[in-house]
Parts: C-alpha cells; structure tokens; sequence
C-alpha cells in the first residue's frame, strides 16, 4: 500500500482541482422568477352586523375580574 502511494507521488504528481469543463459549476445560470403575490384576506368589504346580535354570555365579567395582589413580604 505504501509502495503505491510512493510510486503516485514519485512520478510528480499531486492531488489537484479537476479543471475538465464537466467537472465545473455552470456559472451564468439564470434566476427563476419570482412566486406570485397572494390575495389579500381583506378585500375592502365590511361584514354586516348579526342579525340575531351578538352573543354575550351571562359570565363574561368573571373571565376579566381583576385579582387583588399579594403585598410582597418584608
């Protein structure tokens, strides 16, 4: 194995970058175009109100009751 190794690098010859045309990256590729614009959620209408109204459940106030805070200890 090391013989072989001697007798590569003996004749003068060293690892290089390979310069064939197929080796190399194409270099004047173009750009792909750019993806089309969404729709906007939000096309200008206004929705009208519920017929019925709107729901208003009976304990909504207690979701939102403000919890005294605890006074830190001195």
């Amino acid at each position: 194995m090391m013989e072989m190794e001697e007798l590569l690098f003996a004749e003068g010859d060293q690892c290089r970058t390979p310069r064939h045309r197929g080796c190399q990256i194409p270099v004047d590729m173009a750009c792909p175009p750019p993806a089309p614009r969404k729709k906007a959620a939000y096309e200008g209408r206004r929705r009208d109100p519920p017929k019925n109204g709107f729901f208003q459940p009976p304990d909504l106030e207690l979701l939102f009751a403000v919890v005294p805070q605890r006074e830190a200890c001195a």
